[in-house]
């Protein structure tokens, strides 16, 4: 395999042949993939608390063994990335790139019916920190192009992948560094697919939908700092920091920001409305999107994130001693931007944190819309619906973010989308950054049987 200093990627030795489903050997390494990617522990805890190297090469080495020569790229030493392109059989054609982080958030193992980095595989489902976030996703791909090397598969454009660090931080060694520095790995890629898209949301009896994500709200992560006077504890201070701190944050955690829709998000909710027999027209002036929310039941859980922005404390500092009034403190709010959003989360920051109270952006990235009229949408679309054909796939916007965001700079138009087939009761979003993450084994099955079929397809 090739290392970081290696100038580019070079293409798969697959020949084309017939198409073929892929085997059981791909639907066994997707599961031992998901399992033993878990077991390598790569925490990230922000500030580069993190060391994706050992899964990389993981990844490098199961890659080389298919004949796909994988570049290992490190922006700062044990923070790895790994790119790969397959190349395709109509040189003519865009590429596709598919990407998916091997860093995973924390988790307390005392708090988890199983140790999160055990991997363990119990009665048909896959336990560990990444079984959903996103290891599975990194499994399934590693699987499919395996399978494809076996049989002599070889995709009609381009495919393009890339493993990636930090993205639970800022990117800033993963994708973001990728795109910066090592932009010609990625050329000739329109589009992308990567995380929280497509997997089963079961809105009420005998309604399965799939939701793909076409739009991510942007970040918007804020440091608020509030200077003052300091003194003792016991006297009078009318400039206390503290106080003028805890308003502006009790005035953003209580804003009501107004209804701001994007074209994805209008587009899933006529979908669903459609999907509940509600009779509305999203384009109407006098539409009324939380009263269509209201009628839409669970699957109002989908979309109501995503109508506006948001806001939401998160992080106090300040003070040392009980009777010490500090003169600084300080403050850290979750932002999300709905595209086209930010000059409004602006201004309403400089309203709400008046003048006692000063605010920055600690961590800032675009929002994004993708098209849900594409032929590419419809293809995502066809295949999660050729093999779950009573379900309903659908387009919805993140509330949150992904690695898009960092590839959207080289003019990359992502997707979200990680197939997945869950059973009721299976509380998929529950789970992302939660305890006792898991994934079901079929999940994953059926995932690798979709990513197959779209991304010969593409």
């Amino acid at each position: 395999m090739a290392d970081a200093t290696t100038p580019d990627a070079t293409t798969s030795s697959a020949t084309t042949r017939s198409a073929a489903v892929p085997d059981e050997a791909a639907m066994a390494e997707v599961v031992a993939f998901t399992s033993e990617l878990i077991r390598i522990d790569t925490t990230n805890r922000g500030g580069g608390d993190c060391r994706e190297r050992p899964a990389a090469e993981y990844v490098a080495e199961r890659l080389a063994d298919a004949g796909i020569e994988p570049v290992l790229l490190e922006r700062t030493p044990g923070r790895t990335n790994v790119v790969a392109r397959i190349e395709g059989t109509d040189p003519s054609a865009d590429a596709l790139l598919v990407h998916g982080h091997l860093d995973v958030v924390p988790a307390e193992p005392a708090d988890w019916t199983v140790h999160p980095f055990s991997g363990e595989v119990r009665d048909g489902v896959v336990w560990g920190r990444g079984a959903i976030d996103m290891k599975n996703m990194d499994a399934m791909v590693l699987s499919v192009v395996r399978a494809w090397a076996r049989t002599g598969v070889r995709p009609r454009r381009d495919i393009v992948l890339a493993y990636t660090a930090d993205e639970e931080a800022s990117a800033e060694d993963g994708a973001g560094f990728l795109a910066d520095r090592h932009p010609g790995l990625f050329e000739g890629c329109t589009e992308g697919i990567s995380e929280s898209g497509a997997f089963t949301f079961h809105a009420g009896p005998g309604m399965a939908l799939y939701p793909i994500a076409a739009g991510e709200r942007g970040t918007g992560w804020v440091k608020l700092t509030a200077h003052g006077k300091a003194g003792h504890g016991s006297k009078v201070n009318r400039a206390n920091a503290v106080s003028r701190l805890a308003a502006a944050v009790a005035r953003i955690g209580d804003h009501p920001w107004p209804v701001r829709l994007t074209p994805t998000v209008r587009a899933a909710l006529a979908e669903l409305a459609a999907l509940h027999g509600i009779d509305t027209d999203v384009h109407a002036p006098d539409f009324d999107p939380d009263g269509l929310l209201g009628k839409l039941g669970p699957a109002a859980a989908l979309v109501e994130p995503t109508v506006r922005n948001s806001a939401n404390p998160t992080v106090l500092e300040a003070g040392y001693k009980v009777n010490v009034i500090p003169g600084r403190a300080t403050a850290f709010i979750d932002g999300r931007m709905v595209p086209g959003g930010e000059e409004e989360f602006r201004t309403t920051l400089d309203q709400l944190t008046g003048p006692d109270v000063e605010w920055e952006f600690h961590h800032r990235e675009v929002a994004l819309q993708a098209p849900v009229d594409s032929p590419t949408f419809a293809k995502l679309r066809a295949a999660v619906e050729h093999f779950d054909p009573a379900g309903h796939a659908v387009p919805y916007c993140m509330s949150g973010g992904t690695d898009a965001k960092q590839f959207s700079r080289l003019g990359i138009t992502g997707y979200g989308f990680s197939p997945l087939k869950l059973p009721p009761g299976f509380d998929y979003q529950a789970l992302f950054h939660g305890v006792d993450e898991r994934v079901p084994v079929e999940a994953l099955h059926f995932g690798v049987r979709v990513l197959d079929h779209y991304l010969k397809s593409a």
